[in-house]
């Protein structure tokens, strides 16, 4: 049957169904930002209403949305739960989107609508008879020899039970309820302990058949220790008597308990606990009362992150509680452990999931294949992104071209790869080439050409080429995915991977979290498949630094970036480093290629001379310390080799010795000691 009743029951009183349409991280009891509009302030709320027996949802900021869950449809789907017709449509599209599989052809279904709930006026009622406090007086005396022991047997010293306001009493007088006076009078056998507030006394007789009693006002929401929680920590225990809070904090831990196991916790005051505090765990005693209680209250505040811990001990009187735990012998770290056990069940899914993670320093990982390199520098290796980039007209796709024909080459044959070494690809496995910007004319002349240089007839079948221009941003990724994934099997592997044109996978260069999605996927696969994926980026370089956010995330992600530029002679293309990862960029050669009319393709035409490397080292350099400097009249050695490792993403060694270079240069010059700023360097105008 399809109404309103059976639905909530379904679905726990309707919270699954905010859990299906209202999207985000938010919990239960905490405000957090509507969805639903444009809301900029954290005022709606999803709270379990008692009254109505079902989860409701308040917007402080827009009372609109307010409502239950039948409302928050109604809203979203354009229906109107005052409608009979918009309801029963409100109830059928639930019914479908959750798969309850409620029968929607039973015509006997009762239909409740759902209005707004009017308030009936209530008669003003009577102000409850507040809460009496007992009378009661206390007589305090120094702790004796004898009672110090009992205390010591559990680590607590006289300075915990000073910090902690517990004294020894030496008589205590108040009222039963029938408003009798009596008295009890401390005895060798039969001490008495008093735990004092502002405006009560809770009375605690280790050894006396009536062990707790009060005197005063007792709060309503009375927690024992809360006064002394530090402003931040990791852990906070929860326990079953403040006997408990005391030996916890004895052995370096916080604690706090309540009134007895049984008490109502306040979710307000774990609330704001839960933000002082990493965990928040139950600790109470391991008797049946204990066990229940801490399973209960657990349940009750899981959704503020509270945790649940059982000691290993009988449940017996001896033997049952953390007081107990550590008068029997055990230490500090033996409790850590038990916490590190708790955490390892706690954690488990996630550390087997990072346990393949780690690094085993006696076992050192294989050392991954170097597939594109310069002069030995390795570019290009297994399980990393290689990035070239570079203008319009400047030779990208073509020098890429060298690269993949270096794969698939007549390994019997030399050929000429542009002043770039590439491993050949001796046991056959997959090539892919993905180009998502040249039509399907031109991929075609560009393969001939790379057919061409690696002195092929036919092209390999292991060489995949695909032109992607005619499908979506979203669809080229997919494909991209999928067929490696399909071509790693098929030839038991993948040797090298090119994307030319990444910027077209994603909407905008500049979205950043598009951006860092894009790059991370395609890291990911590189490791998967154990390959390296070449990422063709067509941007101008803005000196050593690629633009946009995809271009910085590409820089930081990838082991190596190359930039193909125009020489001052604009037939020849130069190719530089922006980035390596093992070494400096600055000291790989300038490599340069252009077009040879006889030959029908670009040729290598050698290294720039090493004149040529250092003016140009010279002027990236200055060019870096400019920008840092128009921020800034002068900056310590400090800032400014930090500053050039986070710029040109190079390791501090690397930075020192740039460093070391400018102010052989003079780029950038010492300031003198008379002035009072030692160790300080300013730009050179």
């Amino acid at each position: 049957m399809l109404n309103k009743d059976e639905i909530l029951r379904r679905t726990n009183n309707g919270l699954d169904v905010f859990k299906h349409y209202i999207p985000g991280q938010w919990r239960v009891g905490r405000n957090f930002l509507n969805p639903l509009y444009e809301d900029r302030k954290a005022s709606c709320n999803i709270y379990f209403d008692r009254r109505n027996d079902c989860y409701r949802m308040k917007d402080f900021g827009n009372d609109t949305y307010s409502g239950d869950c039948f409302d928050t449809v109604g809203w979203i789907k354009g229906l109107n739960c005052s409608n009979s017709a918009d309801f029963v449509e409100i109830l059928k599209t639930i019914n479908r989107e959750l798969s309850l599989y409620l029968d929607e052809n039973d015509q006997s279904f009762v239909v409740s609508v759902s209005p707004k709930p009017v308030r009936k006026q209530e008669s003003p009622q009577q102000p409850e008879n507040p809460k009496k406090a007992k009378p009661y007086s206390i007589v305090q005396q120094l702790f004796s020899e004898k009672e110090t022991e009992f205390w010591l047997q559990y680590g607590i010293t006289p300075e915990i039970l000073k910090a902690y306001k517990v004294f020894s009493l030496r008589e205590f007088k108040s009222e039963n309820s029938e408003g009798k006076p009596f008295t009890f009078t401390a005895l060798d056998n039969e001490p008495i302990f008093g735990y004092t507030g502002k405006r009560h006394v809770k009375i605690y007789r280790p050894f006396s058949e009536i062990r707790f009693l009060y005197g005063g006002l007792l709060p309503d929401n009375y927690c024992f220790g809360l006064e002394q929680l530090p402003a931040k920590g990791d852990t906070l225990f929860i326990t079953g008597g403040e006997k408990d809070v005391l030996s916890l904090v004895a052995k370096g831990f916080h604690a706090i308990c309540f009134n007895s196991e049984t008490s109502n916790i306040p979710q307000s005051i774990i609330k704001k606990l839960s933000y002082r505090f990493k965990h928040i765990i139950l600790l109470y005693d391991t008797d049946k009362t204990g066990l229940d209680a801490s399973l209960k209250h657990a349940q009750q505040l899981s959704d503020l992150g509270v945790k649940r811990l059982v000691l290993p001990l009988a449940g017996t009187k001896q033997e049952k509680d953390i007081s107990d735990y550590f008068k029997s012998g055990k230490t500090r770290e033996n409790f850590i452990r038990l916490f590190l056990e708790f955490l390892d069940n706690l954690y488990s899914e996630t550390m087997a999931i990072l346990k393949p993670c780690e690094i085993d320093f006696n076992n050192p990982p294989v050392q991954a294949e170097m597939i594109i390199s310069i002069n030995d520098v390795p570019l290009g290796t297994q399980g990393n992104l290689f990035g070239v980039t570079g203008g319009e007209g400047t030779g990208k796709s073509n020098y890429v071209g060298s690269l993949i024909a270096g794969t698939v080459r007549n390994a019997n044959l030399p050929i000429d790869t542009l002043g770039t070494s590439v491993h050949p690809n001796t046991a056959n496995k997959a090539v892919l080439l993905y180009d998502t910007e040249q039509s399907e004319t031109q991929l075609y002349k560009n393969i001939s050409g790379m057919l061409k240089r690696g002195k092929l007839n036919a092209m390999p079948d292991y060489f995949k080429a695909y032109c992607l221009t005619s499908m979506s941003r979203k669809e080229r990724l997919q494909a991209i995915i999928q067929s490696m994934d399909k071509f790693y099997y098929q030839y038991g592997g993948i040797h090298l991977v090119v994307i030319d044109g990444i910027a077209d996978l994603v909407r905008c260069a500049n979205d950043e979290a598009e951006s860092v999605g894009v790059i991370d996927e395609l890291y990911r696969l590189a490791g998967i498949y154990q390959t390296c994926i070449v990422c063709v980026l067509h941007f101008i370089p803005n000196g050593m630094k690629l633009r946009g956010h995809l271009g910085s995330e590409l820089q930081r992600k990838a082991a190596a970036i190359l930039s193909i530029e125009k020489d001052e002679n604009p037939q020849i293309s130069v190719v530089k480093a922006l980035k390596v990862r093992d070494g400096s960029p600055l000291d790989v050669p300038l490599v340069q290629f252009s077009w040879d009319r006889e030959k029908a393709m670009h040729t290598y035409l050698g290294e720039k001379p090493k004149e040529e490397k250092e003016k140009r080292k010279e002027t990236e350099l200055a060019g870096v310390v400019r920008s840092i400097f128009s921020k800034q009249k002068h900056c310590t050695y400090v800032d400014l080799c930090e500053q050039i490792q986070s710029i040109l993403d190079v390791k501090e060694r690397i930075a020192k010795s740039y460093i070391r270079f400018m102010r052989d240069r003079e780029i950038i010059q010492k300031l003198l000691l008379c002035k009072g700023l030692h160790n300080k360097a300013y730009v050179k105008p």
